[in-house]
């Protein structure tokens, strides 16, 4: 299963997102598409690649707000499944099409006044007991 190949990518991205959530009140643009350079380009980064595959690149980036992952995708529908496995163990995700970033929740906010897209936040493990 493509996602269970994928699973190793969510590790690296978990390392650098945080838990929780929050609601965001900022003008949103029309959310960016592009090649994994061109949307590191657009927040000003140069991308660090970690994973270079035919159905995920990735990349560390770093902007003054922050270090975050930037992911794109072969298709929405490979982004869709790699991002529903990597919500489980929480984080912050800011989501385009066929794209995801993924850090703390000051930089994802940040990155969607330039890039747009849709904020989604993982399972909040911490309000779990046990």
């Amino acid at each position: 299963m493509r996602v269970t190949r994928l699973a190793p990518a969510a590790a690296v991205l978990l390392a650098l997102a945080g838990c929780g959530s929050g609601g965001d009140t900022g003008r949103v643009p029309p959310t960016a598409t592009g090649s994994l350079e061109e949307l590191a380009a657009e927040v000003r980064c140069e991308p660090d690649v970690q994973t270079d595959a035919d159905e995920i690149r990735q990349a560390i980036c770093r902007t003054p707000r922050g270090r975050f992952v930037l992911a794109t995708f072969a298709t929405d529908r490979g982004r869709r499944e790699w991002t529903d496995e990597a919500e489980d163990y929480g984080g912050h995700y800011l989501v385009g099409h066929k794209w995801v970033a993924v850090g703390d929740e000051e930089v994802v906010r940040a990155l969607r006044s330039t890039l747009g897209g849709e904020l989604e936040a993982g399972t909040d493990h911490h309000a779990h007991g046990g």
